[in-house]
């Protein structure tokens, strides 16, 4: 059966990844989830495994390169991570950024690693980014440490000499509050009109995949949601 397009989600499992996943089903796309748990709506699941970062790197690439055979990837998509706090002042400053380096640079470099060896020409690779990162992050200090990490890597990705394949782009989303089931739990009374839909982001990827309003290549996609209407802001590292 032809398939519209070839994609991986890293982190297809969580809420935002499960919703891409089924969004990019509902178009016709062939899905490999890539993360810790299956999503039985994707095509193919690779399980990570490892306790350090090469060895994560190592299993997930042999997996990958084991089901792509000769085929090429439209859009390699990331959006692995987590959230914690901890001011540089805190108990627990160095165990949380650990913990944010784990969940956001590990999978987010791993990703970046498949996208130069498996993207087609004029592929895709996103990034998991954040608002708050463009600048200080004081109460969660970890957590804009690695997510500043990971717009780094979007710029080196779009420079030359990259490993990329000719005419990709490389973006990251920075989404403020998405809505999920776990923010609104933690969160009843927060204005949820300022949250971004999951389901907004999901058909943007199809959008950007399908070469549909890419921003420039190494854009900081900022996902401004007010009054229950979302729209982009791109910018660049350091702007």
């Amino acid at each position: 059966m032809s398939v519209a397009g070839r994609v991986i989600v890293y982190g297809g499992r969580g809420a935002l990844g499960s919703t891409v996943v089924n969004v990019f089903k509902k178009n016709q796309f062939w899905v490999c989830n890539i993360d810790m748990q299956e999503n039985t709506e994707a095509d193919h699941n690779i399980i990570v495994t490892g306790d350090t970062w090469t060895q994560q790197e190592e299993n997930v690439c042999a997996e990958v390169g084991n089901i792509m055979n000769d085929e090429k990837l439209d859009a390699l998509l990331c959006f692995a991570g987590g959230w914690a706090g901890g001011s540089p002042g805190s108990k627990d400053f160095i165990k949380n950024a650990e913990t944010m380096w784990r969940s956001s640079v590990w999978p987010s470099s791993i990703s970046a690693k498949l996208a130069c060896e498996y993207l087609k020409e004029g592929g895709l690779v996103v990034l998991p980014g954040a608002q708050p990162a463009v600048k200080g992050t004081p109460t969660m200090a970890g957590y804009g440490m690695a997510k500043a990490a990971v717009h780094q890597l979007v710029a080196s990705l779009a420079g030359p000499k990259s490993g990329l394949p000719a005419n990709c782009t490389s973006l990251a989303i920075l989404p403020n509050t998405l809505d999920t089931p776990m923010n609104r739990k933690w969160m009843p009374k927060a204005d949820t009109s300022t949250w971004t839909p999951l389901v907004y982001v999901a058909d943007l990827m199809v959008k950007w995949t399908s070469g549909e309003e890419r921003p420039d290549s190494g854009s900081l996609v900022s996902l401004v949601t007010q009054d229950g209407i979302t729209s982009t802001q791109p910018s660049k590292v350091g702007q």
